[in-house]
């Protein structure tokens, strides 16, 4: 039986990511609340994210000209093989009570530098399996199975905890990854034609530099990625604090509530790119909705309440996709299919090259600065404690509102920049236009 191609080989590969992403999503839910639980330290809760980040960083530029030389599929397949085996290790030295913290962030920094292979691979293989006119809804509907693995991941973990503990929950996420794997040998995806910039092979450094300098001559690619680069620093300081400001005013099992209403804000998000495929002029979709997406995580930090941090979390997780899927779709329009790997590889290191800072610095932050201030006796209890309120994650709070107020300024900021606001007019496509979009941009309203 001949293996799927195109958008069946396309929907065959999404549906095994969609189960690792869920099996993922359990594990990482049952071993944060572990180290929160053994640590009490948003320092130390912040050095996982830190883990999972820096090693993808430092070797994204390797991995990118790696995947564009060797054959896609089976870059993916390996991948999943190792995260699988590293999954398998941390349930082996949970189950003899040998876990410790360090485990976890070797595990981490291991599955980093596998996902920097991964994600690279798996971005320029939707180029080759997917129409252009299906590049936004293809995005949307990779989100959608991060959207639903957000829903269900902490509902289900908070109940398998309880019943078959971390040590089962790890090793639903090892089934997962080898569905994936099946996944990915049950379908073919072509090799790109090397043509133009993708077709010369140098030394790996000097291939890797030319993802660099495809992006460089480029000048709204460089500017957007360079924005993407501030909203990550930015961003990951919530990324890294979520949790230990959400605990300080509830429990592990409210907590997953809170975070599944976040993954249904991420569905709608997504359904609605899925369904709409974005704007015409994909910018209007990463600038405009960056700003509502700021606004959300202002709500989140407002107060502790469960039912605000929800609706400001279900914003900014509804805005997150059309953000993301828009910038994909420029990105997979306007380079070439033989040079994607390599500069979707230089993207993720530069992009992400902020994020391993915000996880260092939000920790101290957190434990010193910010949350002293917001004590009942800290220098801000008497004026801003009296709106945000004052005790144990309170000073996380404000940081969030910090965060949300540069995000949003970021964006309008860069608005202002033409090479940025006319990046999908001023460069030439490297992919055929859809006839969806023949039309004049300019007969668009404004913002939308």
């Amino acid at each position: 039986m001949p293996r799927p191609v195109g958008m069946r080989s396309f929907l065959v590969i999404w549906a095994g990511q969609a189960l690792s992403m869920l099996g993922s999503g359990l594990s990482g839910f049952a071993l944060g609340v572990w180290v929160y639980q053994q640590t009490g330290s948003a320092t130390q809760f912040a050095l996982i994210a830190l883990a999972a980040t820096l090693p993808a960083v430092l070797i994204a530029p390797l991995a990118g000209v790696l995947v564009d030389r060797w054959d896609r599929r089976r870059v993916m397949i390996l991948s999943d093989l190792g995260a699988a085996l590293g999954t398998a290790a941390l349930a082996l030295l949970y189950w003899q009570g040998l876990l410790a913290l360090w485990h976890i962030l070797l595990a981490s920094a291991l599955g980093a530098c596998l996902g920097a292979f991964q994600g690279p691979a798996w971005q320029a293989s939707v180029t080759l399996l997917v129409p252009p006119a299906q590049l936004a809804r293809a995005s949307g509907l990779a989100q959608l199975a991060q959207a639903a693995a957000n829903i269900v991941a902490p509902l289900l973990a908070g109940l398998l905890l309880l019943s078959i503990g971390v040590t089962g929950v790890l090793l639903l996420d090892l089934a997962s990854f080898l569905l994936a794997m099946l996944s990915l040998v049950a379908v073919r995806i072509p090799r790109p034609a090397a043509t133009g910039e993708g077709a010369v092979r140098r030394g790996l450094w000097r291939e890797a530099r030319a993802g660099w300098a495809a992006i460089a001559d480029r000048r709204g690619l460089r500017d957007m990625l360079l924005l993407f680069a501030a909203l990550n620093f930015v961003l990951g300081m919530v990324n890294a604090l979520a949790v230990p400001m959400l605990l300080s005013f509830t429990d592990a099992a409210r907590l997953g509530g809170i975070v599944s209403v976040g993954g249904l804000g991420m569905l709608a998000g997504s359904l609605a790119l899925s369904a709409w495929g974005g704007p015409r002029r994909k910018i209007h979709g990463v600038l405009g909705f960056l700003v509502a997406l700021g606004f959300g995580i202002v709500l989140v930090g407002l107060r502790p309440s469960a039912s605000l941090v929800t609706a400001g979390l279900f914003l900014a997780m509804a805005c997150a996709p059309v953000v993301n899927g828009s910038s994909q779709a420029i990105w997979q329009r306007k380079v070439p299919p033989a040079l994607q790997g390599r500069v979707f590889a230089t993207r993720s290191m530069v992009a992400l090259g902020a994020a391993p800072l915000a996880y260092l610095l939000s920790g101290p932050l957190a434990d010193r600065v910010f949350g002293p201030l917001l004590l009942a006796d800290g220098a801000l209890a008497g004026s801003l404690g009296r709106v945000l309120g004052t005790g144990p994650g309170r000073g996380i709070g404000l940081m969030f509102i910090l965060s949300g107020l540069a995000t949003a300024a970021l964006s309008l900021l860069a608005y202002l920049n033409p090479a940025l606001r006319r990046v999908e007019e001023e460069l030439p496509d490297a992919l055929p236009r859809p006839e969806s979009d023949a039309a004049s941009p300019a007969a668009e309203p404004a913002g939308a």
